[in-house]
């Protein structure tokens, strides 16, 4: 990577690292943008990644991962071995990308970004070392969100494949899971899929606990105001022992007539 990478976009100048790198790198103070960028590259990168060490800010981290998406993906790469996650202290003044080759700064003008690159032996190797210091003192970011891999390969075997292929299908149509207003949130999601799927909520909201994207009372809870809402129904299932289950069902026939592609935009449209 001899020379400067102008006039890029963000995931240009990662993907540059990213196929150049076989060794560590040290992602330094890294955007929200940056974050967010990385986590879509490497998930879609073909090849062997690297291990990227990711040092950041915790406030930072914290809001890019409050989208189920990017969380979920992260933690696929986590798992993989391919990412780690530490909080800095004090920012530095630019966004780093040190590898043991070469330090690239980048650099935000207006809407430009630019990757200012040096492979001076000396600088690189002072900077690597110095980074890889303040790694080892960093404190770990804790990411409580669930790989997708495993969400996906369980809510197969727990509900059905169907479930599976709506959960995948609306994920897929959303740009954001965060259920802010600009996209739902992964437990309505669940829900709906279990309503589509006509699944038991014990079953969905155990599954949920289960896996890691919230508890049973959350499900609870957000079960009841999309019920106040309109879009899912329940109807009583006896059992043999105890309080009879509850089956979820669509209660919004605009619901029931969306393919998969569209359930997410018609649901933001009946919750706004």
């Amino acid at each position: 990577m001899a020379s400067n990478l102008l006039n890029h976009q963000i995931d240009d100048i990662l993907e540059s690292v990213l196929g150049e790198t076989t060794g560590d790198v040290y992602m330094i103070n890294p955007s929200w943008d940056a974050i967010d960028e990385f986590v879509t590259v490497a998930t879609a990168f073909d090849g062997d990644l690297p291990t990227v060490h990711m040092l950041a800010d915790d406030r930072t981290l914290k809001d890019v991962m409050d989208d189920f998406i990017v969380a979920s993906n992260a933690a696929d790469l986590i798992a993989d071995g391919a990412l780690e996650l530490r909080t800095l202290e004090q920012a530095p003044e630019n966004s780093l990308l040190i590898t043991e080759d070469s330090v690239v700064a980048v650099v935000h003008a207006g809407d430009r970004v630019g990757g200012l690159v040096t492979e001076d032996e000396e600088f690189v190797e002072a900077a690597f070392d110095t980074y890889a210091g303040r790694w080892e003192e960093a404190n770990d970011f804790n990411l409580r969100t669930p790989p997708i891999t495993r969400v996906r390969e369980t809510l197969t075997d727990e509900i059905s494949p169907e479930a599976e292929e709506d959960f995948t299908a609306i994920l897929n149509s959303l740009e954001t899971a965060r259920g802010d207003g600009e996209g739902l949130d992964e437990v309505t999601i669940s829900l709906l899929v279990a309503a589509r799927n006509e699944a038991l909520l014990y079953d969905i909201s155990k599954w949920g606990e289960d896996v890691g994207i919230a508890s049973k009372a959350t499900f609870s809870r957000t079960k009841t105001k999309l019920e106040d809402m309109g879009l899912i129904d329940t109807e009583k299932v006896p059992i043999d022992v105890g309080r009879p289950r509850l089956r979820l069902k669509i209660g919004d026939e605009r619901l029931d007539e969306a393919d998969n592609g569209q359930l997410a935009t018609v649901a933001q449209s009946i919750l706004n």
